[in-house]
């Protein structure tokens, strides 16, 4: 079932160049929402001495005005990419006062639609383009389900790995032809076999009644302000987290073919109108609404758990740069925040996805068909919302499977890529992995939503309570951290620099935001 992977991690093995795949550079994106002691999001605005949310190239915000996100560098050691999240955390904390970071996907007590400030970036044309994205967002989607946080992996192999890969597999297309179109096979296999991160890492299995603004639920009462799932691992990857429930009608949905295919079919969304939006309006009594009425207001709006990424250079469309300069790195989007972690990841979980997007590199990926498609969609949300069930049974080509066959399948047939990973290594730290990973899919309690679960019932208390005091407890971990000189100096000269920044953009303006938008639009 697996023997590509096996046959291409043998090729590198025999020819003395398997240390070609250590040193992959990995980077982490970190949503948490701000909020004050009672457990509130927070009303105030970006906390001034974390400069500007615009250009601080760590510390930014999503959606919300409160929902900060971090963004580390790309590091090829795990452990020093965990130690700049943990001094990010540290600064923002510094600069909070009395406000916390939530702990955990799922938002808190949320008192209505204009209890979420939308992020604002100032009065540049950019600036004024990201918030009236969000702005539709709101309007498309509602504001409450933008607030949920979660933590982004960004990978790439190193260089030296392609030329070499490349001659074992005897292609002799243009380099940059071959790497994208490996990266877009190790897209597709993500989304294959991406239900796994769910089930071994999520960590939402239930979520306060004010998320669903006092509607009905087909979901179980965990008490008297909680619903939840009972074999629940991930309800931010399920149907109530964020969807475009629109493309179908549309007529419009991602093409993971190739990267020519994907990049057309994402700016076709941003071009095709979708009725569902036009009633918003564009521009209404002075205000912008939402960029446009298409299916996409930008191709960043499109919600998928993998993306295939490029650096983009200056506001340059994503599917332009995309086919300019190609697949530069992928970014894995469903792990959970993880309550359990201060940091919301842990080494571990990072040393298991590292050894999975290897194994869907090296594994055969076929283009995916309608049927595949649907297959894919039905199994991410079976594990989302049921993943723990031991009779929980997925599709594979047609067929029936349970969750936890399959799983082993995958797991066992990774061991190769854990081994080579940890050569010359004195803690064998991507077996260990690997070796948990296997325990977990044998015993569901051993997994962060049952944990959690577990412990809000020995604890007689419902979601929101827990979190509280799981934030509570990061909160004292972060604030017994100091900084080192250099480190809080590094930090504190990049907030300077990106007010700065701003300052500059916006003097540098000299077109209506109505021409900004078409030119951004109109670029080929």
């Amino acid at each position: 079932m697996y023997r590509t992977a096996e046959r291409r991690l043998s090729r590198l093995c025999n020819s003395g160049q398997q240390s070609l795949l250590t040193g992959g550079r990995i980077g982490l994106e970190k949503e948490c929402l701000r909020v004050t002691r009672e457990g509130n999001i927070a009303q105030t605005r970006h906390p001034p001495p974390l400069g500007s949310a615009l250009t601080n190239p760590y510390i930014t915000t999503d959606y919300s005005e409160a929902l900060t996100e971090l963004i580390t560098p790309p590091f090829t050691d795990i452990r020093g990419c965990l130690d700049f999240l943990r001094d990010t955390q540290t600064f923002v904390y510094a600069n909070l006062g009395d406000e916390l970071l939530w702990s955990t996907s799922m938002p808190c007590v949320v008192a209505g639609e204009t209890s979420i400030p939308i992020a604002g970036y100032g009065v540049s044309n950019i600036g004024t383009m990201k918030s009236v994205y969000r702005r539709g967002l709101g309007h498309r989607y509602g504001r409450v389900m933008q607030v949920i946080a979660g933590a982004h992996v960004n990978y790439s192999l190193p260089a030296a790995f392609w030329p070499v890969f490349q001659e074992h597999e005897g292609d002799r297309r243009p380099r940059r032809e071959f790497i994208s179109d490996n990266y877009m096979g190790m897209t597709r296999n993500l989304q294959r076999f991406g239900w796994l991160i769910p089930y071994l890492f999520g960590a939402s299995p239930a979520v306060c009644k004010s998320f669903l603004h006092g509607l009905p639920s087909s979901m179980a009462e965990f008490d008297v302000n909680t619903y939840f799932e009972p074999y629940g691992t991930s309800l931010r990857m399920s149907d109530i987290g964020y969807q475009n429930t629109k493309e179908a009608a549309c007529g419009v949905k991602a093409n993971y073919d190739n990267l020519d295919a994907y990049a057309a079919s994402l700016a076709r969304a941003t071009e095709k109108s979708c009725a569902a939006y036009e009633p918003i309006g564009v521009l209404v009594d002075g205000e912008y609404r939402q960029l446009s009425t298409s299916l996409l207001q930008i191709e960043a709006e499109y919600y998928s758990s993998v993306r295939p990424k490029v650096v983009l250079r200056g506001n340059e469309k994503p599917s332009l740069a995309l086919r300019r300069r190609g697949i530069e790195y992928i970014e894995l989007r469903s792990l959970d925040i993880n309550a359990f972690d201060p940091l919301g990841l842990s080494e571990e979980q990072l040393r298991f996805v590292e050894i999975f997007m290897l194994f869907c590199l090296l594994q055969d990926s076929p283009r995916i068909d309608a049927d595949e498609a649907c297959e894919i969609d039905a199994n991410q949300g079976a594990a989302a919302r049921r993943g723990r069930d031991p009779k929980l049974v997925l599709r594979r080509h047609g067929e029936a499977l349970s969750l936890i066959a399959w799983a082993a399948e995958i797991i066992e047939a990774m061991a190769g890529i854990a081994e080579t990973l940890d050569a010359g290594r004195r803690a064998q730290c991507y077996r260990s992995a690997l070796v948990t990973a296997r325990e977990t899919v044998k015993d569901a309690a051993r997994t962060p939503s049952a944990r959690m679960l577990n412990e809000m019932r020995a604890a007689g208390v419902g979601f929101f309570h827990y979190a509280i005091a799981k934030s509570l407890e990061h909160k004292k971990y972060f604030d017994a951290l100091s900084l080192v000189e250099d480190r809080a100096r590094m930090f504190e000269a990049a907030a300077r620099q990106s007010l700065s920044e701003q300052c500059e953009i916006e003097a540098a303006d000299d077109i209506p935001f109505a021409e900004y938008l078409r030119q951004y639009f109109a670029q080929r």
